[in-house]
C-alpha cells in the first residue's frame, strides 16, 4: 500500500483541515479523532502540536484571524478612496457569506457565542481578532473622511465607534441570514452602510 505524504507543516495542515468541519459542526460537536482521520496525522501525535482541545480551538481561531486580516488589508490597500475601499470590504464580506463556497463563512458567525462560554482563552482570542478588525475599519474610515469620500466626523462621532457599530451590523446581519437561509439580512445591513457612511444607495436595476 503507497504510504500517505505528511505535509510538512503537519500543525497547519490540522487547522486547516479542522476549518470547514468547525463551520460545519461547531467546536463541542467536533472529535479530535475525527480532525485527525481526515488530516490522515496518527492519534498520538495529536498533543505533540497542541497541548489539550482548548489550545487546538485557539490555534483554529489564531488562524482563521490571520488569513481574514491578510485579506482585509489586501482589500483595503486597494486603490482608491477611504469610500471606495470600506465599500469593497463589505461588498467582499456580502458575498463570501452568500457565496456557494461554505469555507467562506465567517467563522466569528459559528463559534462565537458557542466558544465564549466554554473558553477563556478562545474567547479572548475572538476578542483581539475583532478588535484587529474594527481598528483597520477605523483607519479606512478616517482616511476616507481627510480624503473627502466620507462625510467630516460630527461631535462624538469618532471612526472607531462608526467601525464598530458597522461591524456589530454585519455580524448580526450575516448570523440572521444564515438563520433564515436569506440573503436579505445582508443586503439590508449594506443599505444601511451606505446610509451611515453618507453614500448614495445603490440604484435598484429595472427590468
Amino acid at each position: 500500500m503507497t504510504a500517505v505524504a505528511t505535509p510538512p507543516d503537519v500543525r497547519r495542515h490540522i487547522l486547516d483541515v479542522a476549518h470547514p468541519l468547525l463551520l460545519r459542526k461547531g467546536f463541542t460537536a467536533v472529535g479530535l479523532a475525527e480532525v485527525l482521520s481526515l488530516a490522515k496525522v496518527p492519534k498520538g501525535s495529536f498533543y505533540h502540536y497542541f497541548g489539550s482541545k482548548e489550545s487546538f480551538g485557539e490555534a483554529v481561531l489564531e488562524a482563521y484571524f490571520s488569513d481574514y486580516l491578510a485579506r482585509t488589508d489586501a482589500l483595503l490597500a486597494e486603490s482608491g478612496t477611504g469610500a471606495q475601499q470600506l465599500v469593497a470590504y463589505f461588498q467582499d464580506w456580502l458575498d463570501s457569506q452568500t457565496g456557494d463556497d461554505a469555507q467562506s463563512r465567517c467563522l466569528v458567525v459559528k463559534l462565537g457565542a458557542e466558544v465564549c462560554d466554554l473558553s477563556e482563552t478562545m474567547r479572548a482570542t475572538l476578542d483581539r481578532g475583532i478588535r484587529q478588525i474594527t481598528d483597520r475599519l477605523a483607519r479606512c474610515i478616517e482616511t476616507g473622511r481627510a480624503d473627502g469620500s466620507l462625510p467630516a466626523a460630527e461631535a462624538g462621532d469618532p471612526a472607531q465607534a462608526q467601525a464598530v457599530s458597522l461591524y456589530q451590523s454585519w455580524l448580526g446581519a450575516s448570523l440572521l441570514a444564515k438563520i433564515a437561509r436569506d440573503r436579505a439580512p445582508l443586503d439590508r445591513t449594506m443599505a444601511g452602510t451606505r446610509q451611515a457612511l453618507g453614500l448614495a444607495p445603490v440604484p435598484t436595476p429595472v427590468g
